[in-house]
């Protein structure tokens, strides 16, 4: 029923550089379920748990939780399109789309599902967390801003949740990382969150990009989110959703709660909580 009150929503919304800190939305119920992983390491059945390491005292570390694109991205075709700096001296489009699997499952749902479960596990541990955006009706905002809003909330780290649009044969995981640096967070701060994040993903049954990357981290230079990133700054493709096998296990939601604890605990661990 969202088409009847889209005109609405795009007279309403902001334009998609203009977005500010938003708090996030409720998280869903969690399933504790087990379920199979399409091509899961052997052996024991994977962790499901968080790291039990007490809390430190002082200030609440703030995290910035950035769920890929928006669900009002595909209505505003002209807005997404419009170019802003990637970082390195050339251009972008302000967002995309994202991806969804062959029964509809879109990336912009899977991103803020997860990123909604994220929120829950880090706030009952002393966390404060923040989004890019606060729910999924909306568009953008624009990469080159998602990033600006880690910087202004002074966040200790920054986490972008997606999900791969493929290849088709290609299963598993990656975590993209700015390269070549452009500002000392994206060197060993950022170094130190990838493998956190690998390392969270792994201990749920997760494993690692078969098609991109080497042992669960893909440095890159093209994603504008990261290059303008001044805070340790990490991107997780969770899965890729043109796989049928893998578009089961997102479409899952006991899955996506393990994906949430696999990215809670990379950023437990880099915090030090």
């Amino acid at each position: 029923m969202r088409h009847l009150f889209l005109p609405v929503l795009l007279v309403l919304l902001a334009a998609c550089g203009a977005a500010d800190p938003l708090a996030p939305a409720p998280a869903p119920s969690p399933s504790s379920a087990a379920v199979p992983l399409p091509g899961a390491r052997s052996g024991p059945p994977p962790t499901t748990g968080l790291p039990t390491t007490a809390a430190p005292r002082g200030p609440a570390p703030v995290v910035v939780l950035d769920p890929g694109h928006n669900w009002g991205n595909a209505a505003a075709a002209d807005e997404i399109a419009r170019e802003v700096p990637d970082g390195r001296g050339g251009t972008k489009p302000c967002n995309t789309t994202g991806t969804e699997t062959a029964d509809g499952y879109a990336e912009h749902a899977f991103a803020f599902d997860v990123a909604a479960r994220v929120t829950r596990l880090l706030t009952a541990r002393g966390v404060v967390v923040r989004s890019t955006r606060d729910d999924d009706d909306g568009v953008g905002p624009g990469v080159d801003r998602r990033a600006a809003i880690a910087d202004d909330a002074g966040a200790a780290l920054s986490v972008s949740i997606h999900a791969d649009s493929g290849p088709a044969g290609g299963r598993g995981f990656h975590v993209a990382l700015a390269d070549p640096p452009l500002a000392p967070s994206q060197r060993a701060p950022s170094a130190a969150l990838g493998d956190a994040l690998v390392a969270g993903l792994e201990a749920q049954g997760f494993t690692p990009s078969t098609y991109r990357g080497e042992d669960g981290l893909d440095p890159r230079p093209d994603l504008a989110g990261l290059n303008h990133a001044r805070v340790p700054a990490a991107l997780v493709e969770c899965a890729s959703m043109a796989d049928p096998a893998e578009a089961r296990v997102v479409e899952d939601p006991a899955v996506r709660e393990r994906y949430a604890e696999g990215i809670a605990t990379g950023i437990l661990r880099t915090l030090g909580r």
